[in-house]
């Protein structure tokens, strides 16, 4: 009965340890997954405000005013 019930807290020991490094692989997993998340983001981020910039331009006010006031000078 003791070689049995030795055999059972060596199994159950041995399980536990293969889910500790299970768990820690899945959380090493995650971890890179949410840092590449995270850098898409910024990347993205940054993407849109370039584009903004670049909008703003093309939609600044003292240059639409300039552009209707040479249309009306023309006139």
């Amino acid at each position: 009965m003791s070689r049995l019930y030795f055999v059972f807290v060596v199994f159950c020991f041995t399980a536990v340890l293969i889910f500790a490094v299970y768990l820690r692989s899945a959380n090493n997993h995650i971890f890179y997954k949410l840092c590449a998340c995270r850098s898409e983001q910024g990347r993205l981020k940054q993407e849109l405000g370039t584009k903004q910039l670049l909008l703003e331009g093309f939609i600044n006010p003292a240059a639409v005013s300039q552009r209707f006031g040479s249309l009306n000078t023309s006139d």
